[in-house]
């Protein structure tokens, strides 16, 4: 059995083993700096860990899932760039740092670049693996242009926030479990426990940014605090904000959601004094909790050994902050 750390450093070694064309080196730069960013390497760790359940045998599956995180990297240049992010891990975004035209085509050959890492996939397996990657890829466009279209909407309801997370983040972290799970030898069935199990820890993960966007500390999240709120995302804090809210406090939500009449500071300030009112980061917390714990539900279904199992617990409940 591999630890985390060991396979956290595969994958670093494969990341930085990647090479590009000698051509249009500027192209290539921001890959390079989006890369070497670090990050947990959530998703290539998990499917990693996933196949490590079911075989010791691993190695053919670490080009393919670090595919996973150029893919993933990827879909972080684009969301900056849509949302206007500054800041990403405590560092510039690409489009500050180059421009917007530049981070748009950097972060095109990202996918193509992903598309490498998982031909190298075993014959054998690549058409399913593949499928499932495409299926995610295109979940996440998906999710992406639910969020844009909420951009326009004052209400919307909890069901159709659920599903947007599900599809623009929660998938990713599914599908990668799924495909480590394959590379593994996992037959069908705990196959699709462990791309359940990544799907709620994917949806609580995505509720617990929206929580840390505004109650984290900026140092250790990487991101400046309230920028969602700044930006007039609309987040879980803000569907339970408007379930909660008084007619009053909803008029007052919306105004400053449509973007008038207050500066970042005060539009961030009278969001957050509002939510403190109605209690909505206890809410948040309390729906996150109950997504971890049935991730954790469904990853103790899954048919290995309990040893062979407690390396990913471990590294589960140390990103969830849950304890047994």
């Amino acid at each position: 059995m591999y630890t985390r750390e060991q396979i956290t450093e595969l994958i670093n070694r494969a990341v930085a083993s990647l090479s590009f064309p000698e051509e249009a080196p500027l192209l290539f730069k921001p890959v390079r700096y989006v890369l070497s960013a670090g990050g947990k390497r959530l998703r290539p760790v998990m499917s990693l860990m996933a196949c490590n359940l079911f075989t010791d045998r691993i190695d053919e599956a670490i080009m393919p899932v670090t595919g996973l995180e150029v893919f993933h990297n990827f879909t972080l240049v684009h969301d900056d760039i849509m949302d206007q992010a500054p800041i990403r891990r405590n560092a510039p975004t690409v489009h500050r740092k180059w421009n917007t035209n530049q981070a748009i085509l950097s972060g095109d050959v990202m996918v193509f670049i992903a598309n490498e890492c998982l031909l190298e996939t075993p014959a054998r397996l690549l058409p399913d693996i593949l499928r499932i990657y495409n299926r995610a890829a295109i979940d996440v466009c998906i999710g992406q242009q639910m969020d844009m279209d909420f951009e326009r909407l004052s209400v919307i309801s909890q069901e159709d926030y659920l599903k947007m997370i599900e599809k623009k983040t929660a998938v990713l972290l599914a599908a990668s479990c799924q495909i480590g799970a394959i590379a593994g030898g996992a037959d069908h069935k705990n196959a699709e426990y462990l791309y359940d199990f990544g799907r709620n820890l994917g949806i609580a993960f995505q509720i617990q940014d929206d929580l840390l966007d505004l109650y984290g500390n900026e140092k250790i999240f990487g991101k400046a605090s309230g920028g969602d709120i700044v930006a007039n995302k609309k987040t879980f804090l803000y569907i339970k904000a408007m379930e909660a809210a008084s007619t009053e406090q909803r008029k007052v939500l919306q105004v400053l959601y449509s973007g008038e009449g207050a500066s970042p500071e005060e539009k961030i300030g009278t969001v957050k004094e509002i939510y403190d009112r109605l209690g909505v980061k206890e809410a948040t917390t309390t729906i996150a909790g109950d997504y971890i714990n049935a991730s954790f539900r469904l990853l103790e279904r899954v048919e290995v050994r309990r040893e062979r199992m407690e390396e990913l617990l471990r590294f589960a409940e140390s990103l969830t902050g849950r304890e047994h």
